[in-house]
């Protein structure tokens, strides 16, 4: 979750001291916010408990939205210290950054280190401000891919898939040990596509040339300050002891900042702990989460589709997951709810369970009936996250935003290996025709892999029928079988509808429903949890549930997959878990829609 800090107390420190006391009257006055970390979607659904959550992609891109509108502000400082920004969401911040300077307002990026996102950012702002002794790095877009299947196979695991679309490469980390020439393929056309949006952003906003792009990149490698004004690639270098003074000199006078321009959060917060009946109070209640007037409904997708029930983190140490009960549950609300006027899917998962995508699906559809529902990609709509995004009568998509991936994936883990090896002797006691099928122990017969199949294809040929009716005119030859594509691809392959990050849909969403600005309110959905919820998340139901019957694949495979987290390393492994938080999931259904996230961009 990105740190965004409210006030910058040392920097105002810098600027007191640095310029003296200030007249009563400046002759401009500054907005100043601070990015630090990742950034995330939505508000921590506790926040209202705690108090104060972090800001959130659009908390920021709304206030420097706002920006535009207040005849009070000159302008804007972005301070960047060390960001781990996603593409697409820099692009959703350029295009808040646009219309702030389409309405006058001057927009100054200062950081000590340029990397590619930093570049970005800098190329969307009037000017890119560096710190003395800094460091401009843009070599490109390195990738790496991991293929595990020697790896598992040193350990004795081997994994069996079977999968419905050439192209789809769910199931090329795990079950091989190079990339099949279709995978290879599909994934270089998506690199030329994000690296050729990382370059269009920095050539309209740095006024280049193609050439003079590529000649500055031999260089930029890793450069100094000075090396990258040369280039074009950020306009000025100071110590940030002299910022002050360099704002002054382009002001023409005084010059004044506003720290405090992201939201505030709310809740009852952490003082009210300090007295025992105001804490008993605060943790009865309940988070009120009802619409007060007419109200656009923004829904979260945000990780691995999962049966049941979201959870906050996987059982691989991944990120969170979305379960179809939460959200048909939240969808019930929205349905029910007559200030509800529309409704926008926001969506950034890379797909998976089939059974789920299907689910939620059908909870949009009984929405779209009487409401209109419209989608936002963030970085990713794949697999079940694209399955999910057609029931949208439009699609919106940043220009970095992957897509598509209609295919379908299915297997299981076969540890009969890793048994042998930790001197596990399983017994295996079958009754029913079909008991075997998921069995740990050996691969599927072909018997097995016909029957595997042939249900596999029935999921991609609904998976397709709901592509083609929520796609009218969409050619599923050029489209379909596992393919991924950027954002502009994909609008002109009829899979989105328009460049735009979410403010952009919700406005256009206002404007559809004749909703004037300012009068409507605008809620997520799952909305925020009671404190019974989080006992439950954080015990994760060991103590308050009976235990299943299971058999031992979980716990040896979770010790393999920690030989295998100490072999990658952690950089890498942000990448490696989703692939198998993903798979993780067949040990439950043996037939999944997931696009593998395993690029590793440097």
């Amino acid at each position: 979750m990105r740190t965004i800090r409210r006030t910058a107390i040392l920097t105002l420190a810098v600027l007191a001291t640095a310029c003296g006391a200030r007249q009563a009257h400046a002759d401009a006055t500054l907005g100043w916010i601070e990015l630090e970390g990742t950034l995330a979607e939505r508000q921590d659904p506790f926040a209202w408990l705690f108090g104060a959550s972090k800001p959130t992609l659009r908390d920021v891109v709304t206030t420097i939205e706002s920006v535009a509108e207040r005849d009070d502000l000159d302008g804007l400082v972005i301070r960047l210290r060390e960001p781990a920004l996603a593409t697409s969401q820099i692009e959703e911040l350029g295009q808040a950054m646009t219309h702030a300077r389409d309405a006058g307002k001057k927009i100054h990026v200062f950081t000590e280190i340029y990397g590619p996102g930093e570049l970005m950012l800098g190329a969307f702002a009037d000017e890119a401000i560096m710190q003395s002794g800094g460091a401009v790095s843009f070599p490109g877009i390195h990738m790496e891919e991991m293929f595990l299947a020697d790896t598992l196979g040193w350990l004795g695991i081997k994994m069996d898939f079977v999968q419905i679309g050439d192209y789809k490469g769910a199931s090329e980390q795990l079950g091989r040990n190079a990339p099949s020439e279709a995978w290879n393929e599909n994934i270089s056309q998506l690199l030329d596509g994000l690296y050729g949006a990382m370059r269009e952003h920095i050539l309209k906003g740095r006024h280049l040339s193609a050439r003079e792009l590529d000649d500055a990149m031999k260089t930029l490698w890793y450069a100094s300050g000075e090396v990258a004004i040369e280039e074009g690639l950020i306009d000025t270098v100071i110590d940030r002891l002299d910022l002050p003074e360099h704002l002054e000199s382009i002001y023409g006078g005084d010059v004044t900042y506003e720290t405090n321009l992201l939201p505030e959060g709310s809740g009852s917060g952490l003082d009210a702990m300090a007295n025992p009946f105001a804490m008993l109070q605060t943790l009865s209640q309940k988070p009120d989460h009802r619409p007060k007037r007419n109200t656009i409904a923004i829904v979260d997708i945000n990780g691995a589709i999962v049966d049941g029930e979201s959870t906050p983190a996987s059982p691989l140490g991944g990120g969170s997951s979305v379960g179809s009960l939460t959200i048909r549950t939240a969808l019930k609300q929205i349905e029910d709810e007559p200030l509800i006027k529309g409704v926008i899917v926001r969506i950034d998962s890379p797909g998976g369970s089939a059974i789920a995508s299907e689910s939620i699906w059908l909870g949009l559809q009984r929405i779209a009936e009487h409401k209109p529902v419209w989608v936002s990609v963030g970085s990713m709509a794949a697999s079940g996250g694209y399955y999910i995004a057609v029931a949208g009568e439009k699609i919106y998509v940043n220009p970095s935003s992957i897509v598509g991936s209609i295919g379908v994936v299915g297997g299981k883990p076969v540890l009969g290996g890793a048994y042998d090896k930790l001197r596990i002797n399983v017994v295996p006691r079958d009754r029913g025709p079909a008991a075997s099928l998921m069995s740990t122990i050996e691969p599927w017969t072909d018997k097995q892999r016909d029957l595997v199949r042939e249900r596999m294809t029935e999921t991609y040929d609904l998976f397709v029928e709901r592509v083609e009716s929520g796609r009218s005119g969409i050619n599923i030859d050029t489209t379909a079988e596992g393919r991924l594509f950027t954002g502009q691809k994909a609008i002109d392959l009829n899979m989105a509808d328009h460049i735009g990050g979410l403010d952009v849909a919700i406005d256009d969403l206002a404007e559809h429903l004749h909703l004037a600005e300012g009068r409507y309110d605008v809620m997520r959905y799952p909305g925020p949890k009671s404190f019974d919820k989080m006992l439950e998340e954080m015990l994760g139901g060991f103590m308050l549930k009976a235990p299943e019957a299971k058999s031992q694949t979980p716990s040896v495979l979770a010790a393999a997959v920690a030989t295998l987290r100490e072999m990658v390393g952690e950089r890498a492994w942000a990448s490696v878990s989703t692939s198998l938080n993903a798979m993780w999931q067949l040990r439950r259904e043996p037939v999944i829609l997931v696009s593998p996230r395993v690029l590793m961009f440097r």
